[in-house]
């Protein structure tokens, strides 16, 4: 089977197993993920906003612009990468998603980076980092590579703060870019 046809099925499987059922019923549609299904970097966000349940993609509001210009600053396009979020389906109002909501797509996503095999997976913000790092702060760990041992594999996880932050708050602007301009590098020190 193909790395299409497994991501399909991971898909489908969201909604025949009617994940997070409460929140399918008020959302437009699943938000399953974007990109190159062969790319070398993940970015994980926490769920769908406004923008992203009307079209179905992933990050293309306001914080997903700002992804594509920290994308465009070291060299790289969205269709070079692969984006989803922890949580599939946006949450009434754009609240933050329950940690009973990440629990019930987690194996899902997992199941997603597992197909996918990315070299770097890029946690952004402190929802999308919690399961690899869960006793750690957003901002003690920002823009440093971890490496983290689940029972499927090792995973080199940079956990970044979330673009919609720095759209909020102009002094983690700079941090974001810093941060990601570290990545070519962390790239070519993976083996």
């Amino acid at each position: 089977m193909s790395k299409a046809d497994l991501l399909k099925q991971i898909s489908d499987e969201i909604l025949q197993n009617e994940i997070c059922a409460d929140l399918r019923d008020q959302a437009t549609q699943l938000v399953f993920g974007d990109g190159s299904i062969d790319a070398e970097i993940v970015f994980i966000g926490e769920a769908p906003g406004k923008k992203e349940d009307e079209t179905g993609l992933p990050f293309v509001g306001a914080a997903g612009k700002f992804l594509n210009e920290m994308l465009a600053s070291i060299g790289l396009e969205r269709k070079n990468v692969y984006i989803t979020n922890i949580v599939k389906y946006r949450p009434p109002k754009n609240r933050d998603p329950s940690t009973d909501e990440k629990q019930a797509f987690l194996p899902y996503l997992m199941r997603q980076l597992d197909v996918i095999s990315p070299k770097l997976v890029v946690t952004l913000g402190r929802h999308s980092m919690e399961y690899f790092l869960p006793s750690v702060k957003i901002g003690d760990v920002h823009g440093q590579l971890q490496t983290v041992d689940t029972p499927e594999r090792s995973w080199m996880i940079l956990p970044l703060f979330h673009p919609a932050a720095a759209l909020y708050n102009g002094g983690l602007r700079q941090t974001l870019l810093t941060d990601f301009a570290k990545i070519p590098r962390i790239l070519k020190q993976i083996k």
